[in-house]
């Protein structure tokens, strides 16, 4: 804790005048959003990602990638009904513990609300038909169908990225003598000035996340000894996927941090520890805010943030002090929404170089049949296979940095995070936040047991069939035909084919 004498003006009136619900309140939120993101990469690009192995199996007529493309889009389904449970929680959180903002602003920016429930029903409806059409529809018909998943997936980050867009740069409206907004412009409210750059940065990130998750399953398999096509084949589409986004990523996250200095500058000076409005300010690598203005650890790097900001060493960046202290985050907050944006910084950094290592062998290797292009480096599988953490971390980092910067409104230069936040007792909401942390629980754990039971049934249909050639081919057998039964294991068959764990 900060020492009270160290505390700015204004700051001990804050914390007294702050409800006692807000602590709770935050908390929960912030711990369903957290683990409710987790499963957003894979909902939002898996479906991308297993067409286009579908689409390679049937283009080459390949069993191979016809298999991987089939057990994917499983793993697909049972995400989205985990992300159904955890998006369900969400939704109702919007409107116990934060009525102030629903009952206020509901009418000006619900409608990205509703356009994410259409395309949550959608998309159910699609991946149900999706996932019965194996070996049961012609194949030409059973891709088609799958085909408007992707953008079902799109749509539904449309809604919610529209949502929080609006509340970084709230337009769309006028405010009555009351203080009630009205006359509401829905094509303004949705289209805001951070629109654009937050959802592309956003769905970007989740390819590039998606992508990485997915190979470093495979990675994993290879360094365990497990290079035959179907292991090189699983690996190679969903990482080429993300490599072919992490430099697009990289510069759409640098389109988003100068929108972010153009638009929320108080945010910016947060996540840069800007203190004082002033040219030549000097970047910080890490370091710590101190409610005195000053910066102690990390590394300074001379004149280096108003040159990002502005291409120009003079660039005036607006400090935190530009506005009162009950305007701005809090030194902590201004910390924790700093190393949020450095550590995704680094880590973009460190997946651009893993790219153009990949790009380099493969470049290298171009002459090469397409399965012996891939690297053979023990140190590059162990890299990629860390990618898919790391990728998962930048998310929940840039999310950090979106909403902590923000503080303290929960609608920018409108309405505070206090004035919207419940009047249930704070007892209560922390009784509410040991359930949901049960619940959640539960739900992870039965996903988990759930995706690992079916790694068991596809390691002993692929031990029955042999190692190099998959178990099944899924568009192979007649169309509304009869499933074939999973073999079981037979005795002296030896270890499993997939014996390390991977689908």
């Amino acid at each position: 804790m900060h020492n009270p004498v160290s505390l700015p003006a204004g700051a001990h009136l804050l914390l007294a005048e702050a409800p006692a619900q807000l602590l709770p309140a935050r908390e929960l939120m912030a711990f369903t959003l957290a683990s409710h993101i987790i499963l957003v990469p894979m909902g939002v690009a898996l479906p991308l990602i297993t067409l286009i192995m579908h689409y390679r199996g049937l283009r080459r007529d390949d069993p191979t990638a016809l298999l991987l493309a089939r057990r994917w889009s499983a793993v697909m389904a049972i995400q989205f009904a985990v992300g159904v449970v955890t998006g369900t929680v969400l939704s109702f959180e919007f409107g116990l513990l934060w009525p102030g903002l629903m009952g206020r602003w509901g009418d000006v920016f619900g409608i990205g609300f509703g356009v994410e429930a259409w395309a949550f029903f959608l998309e159910a409806i699609l991946i149900a038909i999706y996932l019965y059409g194996w070996r049961r529809l012609p194949a030409r018909t059973h891709f088609l169908l799958g085909v408007p998943l992707p953008a079902t997936a799109l749509l539904g980050a449309f809604g919610i990225l529209a949502a929080n867009s609006w509340m970084n740069t709230p337009r769309g409206f006028r405010l009555d003598p009351a203080g009630s907004p009205v006359d509401v412009e829905v094509w303004k409210a949705i289209f805001t000035p951070m629109f654009g750059p937050q959802y592309w940065h956003f769905v970007v990130a989740m390819f590039v996340t998606a992508g990485y998750v997915v190979a470093g399953v495979y990675a994993v398999g290879i360094l365990r000894g497990r290079r035959d096509r179907y292991h090189r084949l699983g690996f190679a589409v969903p990482f080429t996927v993300a490599a072919v986004f992490t430099p697009i990523q990289f510069v759409l996250g640098d389109s988003i941090a100068r929108s972010v200095f153009q638009k929320q500058p108080v945010k910016f000076a947060a996540m840069e520890l800007v203190w004082e409005t002033d040219t030549h300010v000097p970047e910080y690598l890490f370091g710590r805010l101190h409610p005195d203005g000053t910066v102690t650890g990390g590394i300074k790097i001379p004149q280096l943030d108003s040159i990002l900001a502005g291409f120009r060493p003079d660039t005036k960046v607006t400090g935190l002090t530009s506005v009162p202290a009950s305007d701005r985050p809090n030194p902590t907050q201004a910390t924790i929404a700093h190393w949020a944006f450095d550590i995704m910084v680094v880590i973009g950094s460190l997946l651009v170089l893993l790219v153009l290592w990949y790009a380099w062998v493969v470049w290298r290797r171009r002459k090469r049949p397409a399965p012996q292009r891939l690297p053979e480096s023990r140190w590059f599988y162990r890299s990629a296979a860390c990618a898919g953490v790391a990728s998962v971390v930048a998310v929940e980092c840039g999310w950090i940095t979106t909403e902590v910067g923000r503080q303290p409104w929960i609608v920018y230069q409108n309405m505070r995070v206090a004035e919207a936040v419940t009047a249930t007792r704070s007892s209560t909401l922390w009784i509410m936040f040991g359930v949901v942390i049960v619940v959640y629980v539960f739900i992870f754990g039965s996903f988990l047991a759930l995706l690992l039971k079916m790694r068991t049934r596809w390691r002993l249909a692929d031990a029955a069939a042999g190692t190099d050639s998959p178990a099944e081919s899924p568009e192979a057998e007649t169309p509304y035909g009869p499933r074939a039964p999973v073999p079981g294991p037979a005795a002296g068959t030896g270890a499993p084919a997939g014996k390390d764990g991977t689908p």
